[in-house]
């Protein structure tokens, strides 16, 4: 089943531990399509600029992604940089360039408006409730947001979430949306306010999935080494979305295969910088990691 993504394509500057990179393929909607390619087909919807190399496009090609929602425009392609401690936790921001970005304006293509699934990555929520318009009865709509969003722009968020079936955010978006210290109680809450299922994303410490049937968690993967944890979130709902579309299912069972993927598909994320893990992986490899996830969980 095909899977509809608006978000971000964008360049990236980052700093770790394990290095430096200088103006790589980022952006939310890159994460999200190529871990969801895996499982199906991906129709993207961003705005890049004229700077925006050949190569990338190329990729995104090659992993089966539908690029004719990707507008080329004029001006520079959206830029953010930043750096990330020796623990790995939240990075600081040293630039955002929003560029082409600040003006986009998500227009779906026509071909992609039937799409079954449709995921809203991280941009404006009146721009997510925009897209939503413009889509004939997806049989999912999933959507993420961000600290910026829950501040700024609350009661449109608010409005958006009754409107969707899955709501994906991390910890501490989690608590600061509820104003509860709690995670449990929080992802109650979130509830509440419209999704059948909440996904609470915690790093390293796993995620946290409720809905009406109740609260399943599941722990992270153990890594021996992280390079870049940039996008790991977006991979994660790239693996999960990609795991139910291709299920074409909603039940309990299929929900916790779905996190069991959409954290798999996130650890290849943070194993180099930037989407290169990502882009050289296979499903073969995809499943010896699921199967040794499962073996590492079990009791």
């Amino acid at each position: 089943m095909s899977i509809l993504v608006v978000g971000s394509v964008a360049f990236d500057t980052i700093t770790t531990p394990a290095g430096k990179v200088n103006r790589i393929l980022g952006g939310s909607a890159s994460y999200f399509s190529l871990g969801a390619s895996f499982f199906g087909p991906v129709n993207l919807v961003a705005v890049v600029g004229e700077d925006f190399p050949e190569e990338y496009i190329n990729l995104f090609k090659e992993k089966a992604v539908d690029i004719r929602g990707l507008e080329i425009v004029k001006g520079k392609t959206f830029h953010w940089e930043g750096e990330y401690g020796v623990d790995f936790g939240d990075p600081q921001t040293r630039a955002t360039d929003l560029n082409v970005f600040a003006d986009f304006n998500p227009q779906i293509p026509r071909e992609y408006r039937g799409s079954e699934y449709v995921f809203l990555a991280n941009i404006d929520p009146d721009l997510q409730d925009y897209v939503l318009s413009q889509v004939e009865k997806p049989k999912l709509i999933a959507c993420d947001t961000m600290n910026h969003w829950i501040t700024g722009k609350r009661q449109s968020l608010l409005k958006l979430l009754k409107k969707v079936d899955i709501f994906l955010l991390n910890g501490s978006e989690a608590k600061q949306l509820t104003g509860e210290a709690n995670l449990i109680e929080a992802g109650r809450q979130i509830l509440n306010l419209g999704p059948k299922v909440v996904v609470v994303k915690k790093g390293e410490h796993g995620v946290l999935l409720f809905s009406d049937e109740g609260i399943f968690t599941a722990p992270a993967y153990s890594l021996e080494a992280v390079c870049d944890p940039t996008g790991a979130g977006d991979t994660f709902a790239g693996g999960f979305l990609g795991y139910l579309a291709k299920a074409d299912e909603f039940n309990p069972a299929v929900l916790r295969k779905a996190v069991v993927c959409g954290s798999v598909m996130a650890t290849f994320a943070v194993e180099d910088f930037s989407l290169r893990r990502l882009a050289s992986i296979t499903w073969d490899d995809i499943q010896e990691r699921i199967a040794a996830y499962e073996q590492m969980t079990r009791f």
